[in-house]
């Protein structure tokens, strides 16, 4: 006896948008380019701590040596390997600029979809506070929580970094809710009398996952520079391999940016954050060709 198959939204959206790509990734140069960089943080970020050893001892008859077999980065002010610092720090940037994008999204969907379908008053009051969030400069309201709050850990400057993150992406959803909602199968599942929650989970939510997805890599690439930034100024203790960290030694502590022999600790944690964005930037174009049939075709 033959089994019918039975339509799957979700099924659908992982087959088609994140199997089948890793063929119109390879073909877009740049995009697979990107994919690489991307995956290389990731690598060094997981697996890197564990194989570079951090050594914490200062060595100053080792300080400011340039780029050897011994230290591909040179060492910093102390005699430190720059290198194992970087891919030590790694692992709290990227794990913050994750967290941060995660739960910008978290925020942003439920406002969105929230205002979108509901509708009447209660989308007036959401994009009320919507506009209010995008009026007001984030980076001056984060500084304000970090330096309140005294941020300590990952996860509490993750959180504060997607507070004033959201507003964006929430108009932007909303706006493709307010489409979707009229489409022939939403109001067939209401006809149906499907439950909001089927509605949201089958129908919506893979629709939007595409949109979702490409802006995952450009929160995560905002998150690392706001974070890197109040690390630079000094409000967040974190430890000293920290990418930002990294850059307020050498800016304010050790004076490395005015000195020659200072210039590989100034810029190894300045370009490991321009070729992430770059990576970021890169692989996020072959992703929108990726899940939009109509750049496929073009």
């Amino acid at each position: 006896m033959n089994s019918v198959a039975v339509y799957s939204p979700w099924r659908d959206f992982w087959e088609h948008s994140l199997v089948g790509p890793l063929r119109v990734i390879y073909r877009n140069k740049r995009a697979f380019a990107g994919m690489l960089i991307l995956l290389g943080f990731l690598f060094m970020a997981t697996i890197g701590p564990e194989i570079v050893e951090l050594d914490p001892e200062y060595h100053y008859a080792e300080r400011f040596r340039p780029p050897s077999l011994e230290h591909p980065l040179g060492t910093d002010y102390v005699g430190r390997d720059v290198f194992a610092q970087l891919v030590h720090g790694s692992r709290d940037v990227l794990s913050i600029a994750f967290l941060a994008a995660f739960f910008t999204i978290l925020i942003a969907i439920a406002i969105g979809m929230l205002s979108g379908l509901q509708g009447g008053m209660v989308d007036v009051a959401l994009m009320l506070v919507t506009n209010a969030v995008l009026t007001i400069p984030s980076f001056p309201v984060m500084l304000i929580f970090a330096a309140v709050l005294r941020v300590r850990d990952p996860i509490s400057l993750a959180f504060i970094l997607s507070i004033w993150a959201w507003g964006g992406l929430a108009r932007a959803i909303r706006s493709q809710i307010l489409s979707l909602k009229e489409r022939e199968f939403i109001e067939a599942a209401r006809l149906l009398d499907l439950s909001t929650y089927h509605i949201i989970r089958n129908e919506l939510l893979p629709n939007v996952m595409p949109f979702i997805a490409i802006n995952f890599l450009t929160l995560m690439r905002n998150a690392i520079t706001a974070s890197v930034g109040l690390m630079f100024l000094g409000l967040i203790p974190f430890s000293a391999a920290n990418w930002g960290m990294m850059l307020n030694l050498a800016t304010f502590q050790s004076g490395a940016i005015y000195l020659p022999q200072g210039i590989y600790y100034v810029m190894a944690p300045m370009m490991a954050i321009i070729l992430f964005q770059l990576g970021a930037v890169f692989f996020a174009h072959g992703l929108d060709e990726v899940l939009d049939p109509r750049l496929r075709e073009g």
